[in-house]
């Protein structure tokens, strides 16, 4: 099997089928105590969770981001989104985040642990940001989630611009928002699985490959 080096411009090259992603039924905006109580059972039972987090981008020269504004955790069935503005949810985000039974898998989480940490004063635990441990030779960044879905599922996953830039401290999200937001979290969840379930995954060895132009 040989290897296949992807990049998000040879991405633009090939026809892929879309990939399909979470539904917006098993999508939860934590909103109530009850709520985010649920979500507290169902995601401290998992041994891996999805996780990400979305803020209000800025524009403005020396701007400073007030985010995050939401925080995403999902299991392989289920999102839960956390609204920053609604305090009660802090808690449970705590006891989740910090968890070192649980494993908090992402991409590009970047500055996600030292934002977290400032903002709420959340130490996040047993964190792996997936685009880090997938990076091979071939690729001098980390690894995005579109180069990855291709890579492993043979599928293309869409990312809105202008959704992932809309206003995510907005009291009241679209079902766009909510659909991009869980996935972004759940789809880094579905790679680590699909790669090597609970195991190690060595760089760029996968189930499935794309084949590239040459």
């Amino acid at each position: 099997m040989s290897d296949v080096q992807l990049s998000r411009s040879s991405l633009s090259t090939i026809e892929l089928p879309v990939y399909s992603g979470i539904a917006l039924a098993d999508v939860t905006l934590v909103a109530s105590e009850e709520q985010a109580d649920a979500a507290l059972r169902t995601l401290m039972a998992a041994d891996v969770i999805g996780f990400d987090t979305e803020s209000k981008p800025t524009f403005l020269k020396g701007e400073v981001s007030t985010g995050p504004h939401l925080v995403q955790l999902a299991t392989e069935i289920q999102a839960y989104l956390f609204p920053i503005s609604l305090a009660f949810g802090h808690a449970v985000l705590k006891t989740i985040l910090e968890s070192p039974q649980v494993m908090k898998i992402g991409f590009g989480l970047g500055n996600d642990r030292s934002v977290l940490k400032s903002r709420l004063g959340i130490e996040v635990k047993n964190l792996l940001d997936m685009g880090e441990l997938l990076r091979g030779p071939g690729h001098r960044g980390t690894v995005g989630a579109k180069v990855a879905v291709a890579h492993f599922f043979g599928q293309k996953f869409q990312k809105s611009k202008r959704i992932g830039t809309s206003n995510w401290a907005n009291s009241r999200l679209s079902a766009q928002q909510l659909l991009y937001a869980a996935n972004d979290a759940q789809v880094a969840l579905r790679v680590y699985g699909h790669g090597g379930k609970f195991r190690k995954i060595r760089p760029w060895v996968c189930l499935r490959r794309v084949k590239m132009p040459i």
